[in-house]
């Protein structure tokens, strides 16, 4: 069984937030990305490891090959999986891959969305991913970073 500390939604992935609150609360030494455009742009993954803490690894996995792969996983390995949509996430959980809760980050505003939460903007497929989610018996969470209150989870529903 992996040892996953942190799942969380997060439209930029790896970034101040997450490399210098949330891995360090968890104490996670893996930064396992799982975002299939990602997976294949060496660029982009170069600049998301600078922005991830010295004392984690990191690494890019297309979902399909995180659902393969994430029950290899040491033990040792403190693992924070980080993707971009709810619809990846959905993706990861029907695939088998054992998510608990989710924390939502940031989901920036883009046309079709609509601001629902301090940094959450959803559309209608992504509403359809959380209540899936939520079917299947995962937690969610609204909270950008460790030190605040979660925020209300109804917020999405509205």
């Amino acid at each position: 069984m992996p040892n996953i500390v942190l799942v969380r939604i997060d439209n930029r992935l790896i970034h101040g937030q997450v490399a210098t609150q949330w891995c360090g609360v968890v104490n996670a030494n893996l930064l396992l990305v799982a975002n299939d455009a990602v997976a294949h742009d060496d660029f982009r993954q170069g600049l998301l490891d600078m922005a991830a803490p010295a004392y984690a690894q990191t690494r890019y996995f297309t979902i399909q090959k995180t659902i393969e792969i994430i029950n290899k996983a040491s033990e040792t390995q403190r693992i924070a999986l980080i993707v971009e949509t709810p619809i990846d996430a959905l993706k990861l959980v029907e695939g088998g891959v054992p998510i608990k809760k989710i924390n939502i980050g940031n989901m920036h505003m883009a046309e079709g969305k609509r601001q629902v939460a301090t940094s959450v903007a959803v559309d209608d497929a992504d509403l359809d991913a959380f209540r899936k989610m939520q079917e299947l018996g995962i937690e969610l969470e609204i909270k950008r970073v460790p030190d605040i209150a979660s925020e209300d989870i109804n917020k999405l529903f509205k």
